[in-house]
């Protein structure tokens, strides 16, 4: 028998080849169906191709020192979601579901951030903001590879996680993303992270206008803002965008 060979990491997406032939035809991947207790309706996915992604859990929104912190917010706001989300990753993990980190991670020069991504931290052009030492670590704002940049500790990544740097509030905008994900064959997707109401509500809705399938899991995201803005986005999910539920109903769903 002539061996074929994996063209493609994705198990759900990958080609074979031979000397003499190449094979496009989708491998046929077993589908693990589950439903979720989720709102306004149950929604049932495919764990072989779903996907959950986590959004700036980084030390410059839920760290003491980090930039929310230096700022004067309520950086334990943010620190939320991290106790659901060490329930949650590593049941995800044993059910072989990707678990995907997309994280502010700049450039040091900011060559692609134009002046209205600088004023979003710095408004009034002084003070502290993208790439400037934090005054009590010199480490740089949100900066690709500094500690502002990096997960807490409390969730740091593993070997086999996929890290995306993202540059917006949107995790999918002018980013590998939605490549990483087609090529992962993923169709639904759970989110987590931070801030409720901005870039995880962002990359959402991107997500939802690309045609994925879309579930906010509520008490593993957090805001620093007012109660009304968590409100309103957990509304417009579930009336527009997709739908929400809690890590215990991912995990009650779970088959181990």
């Amino acid at each position: 028998m002539v061996k074929s060979n994996p063209l493609g990491v994705g198990r759900n997406t990958r080609w074979t080849a031979t000397a003499a032939n190449v094979d496009m035809t989708l491998p046929v991947v077993e589908p693990v169906v589950v439903t979720i207790d989720a709102k306004p309706q149950t929604v049932t996915v495919d764990l072989a191709r779903t996907a959950i992604i986590i959004i700036d859990m980084q030390n410059d929104f839920c760290a003491k020192d980090g930039l929310v912190e230096q700022a004067g917010g309520d950086y334990e706001s943010d620190r939320a979601p991290i106790e659901p989300l060490r329930a949650l990753l590593p049941k995800l993990r044993d059910n072989d579901v990707p678990v995907i980190w997309v994280n502010w991670g700049n450039r040091p020069d900011l060559l692609n951030m134009p002046p209205n991504q600088i004023h979003l931290y710095k408004n009034s052009g002084e003070g502290i903001g993208l790439g400037d030492p934090l005054p009590s670590n010199g480490a740089p704002v949100l900066q690709k590879d500094s500690w502002a940049a990096a997960v807490v500790d409390e969730l740091k990544p593993l070997n086999s996680d996929i890290m995306v740097d993202k540059y917006r509030i949107s995790g999918f905008w002018d980013t590998p993303l939605d490549s990483i994900l087609k090529n992962l064959g993923v169709r639904s997707i759970l989110f987590a992270g931070v801030n409720t109401d901005q870039c995880v509500l962002h990359s959402l809705t991107d997500a939802n206008f690309l045609g994925y399938g879309c579930i906010m899991v509520e008490d593993c995201c957090a805001t620093s803002s007012p109660d009304f803005c968590t409100e309103a986005t957990v509304w417009n999910v579930k009336k527009c965008f997709g739908f929400v539920c809690s890590s215990g109903d991912v995990i009650a769903a779970l088959p181990k």
